[in-house]
């Protein structure tokens, strides 16, 4: 409101009011009602895209898992079976430490234990090697103990293993202060009857 000294005062008019929107028109019958459809927002788009990324994810690990399945590695026992791994371990251990010991006076036991924990080409690998200590073994008269130090199993099925075992073999020679040297083997053992034999012998 304005005022001056030679007019009445004045209320300036109020503005005009929106005039209002236009009805829809009805549809005709048999005439269907054009559908208003939302855009997605951002907030959807990012939730979409994250489940097909989880999805993605989840068809790539149930791959890699069957891929797994079906290697080596998990048929190898020795990484899944303790008791089997213990068993193999102590049978193959015991049995080198019997026959790479010997007295000179008594060198049947060892044969004798070489006969009942060795097969195949490891027991024709022995069989020449201690017919040479037998003969020997008197004029010698040289006693060797074996004891494993440590083995490990590096491939284990249900009726084969392959180990690797390090051992420490003390010679004692009548008369004589003893010796003491380190070897190390690999062996393969089968399972016969319920038995773990000894069937090859590599040097390392």
């Amino acid at each position: 409101m304005t005022t001056t000294d030679d007019a009445a005062p004045t209320i300036a008019p109020p503005a005009p009011a929106p005039a209002p929107a236009p009805a829809p028109e009805a549809a005709e019958p048999g005439e269907h009602a054009p559908s208003v459809r939302p855009h997605a927002g951002r907030g959807g788009v990012l939730v979409g895209c994250l489940v097909a990324a989880l999805l993605l994810a989840g068809a790539g690990l149930l791959l890699r898992a069957h891929q797994l399945g079906d290697t080596p590695a998990t048929a190898n026992r020795a990484l899944t079976d303790t008791a089997a791994t213990t068993r193999v371990t102590g049978d193959v251990s015991s049995a080198v430490a019997k026959v790479f010991s010997y007295a000179a006076e008594d060198t049947a036991v060892t044969r004798q234990a070489a006969r009942e924990l060795l097969a195949g080409k490891a027991a024709r690998q022995y069989e020449s090697l201690f017919t040479q200590v037998e003969s020997r073994a008197p004029e010698q008269r040289l006693t060797l103990t074996t004891r494993v130090v440590r083995a490990g199993v590096t491939d284990l099925s249900a009726d084969r293993a392959e180990l690797l075992l390090f051992l420490d073999q003390i010679a004692q020679r009548k008369g004589r202060p003893a010796t003491t040297a380190a070897a190390q083997l690999s062996v393969t053992a089968e399972l016969h009857e319920g038995r773990w034999r000894i069937v090859d012998i590599t040097s390392r």
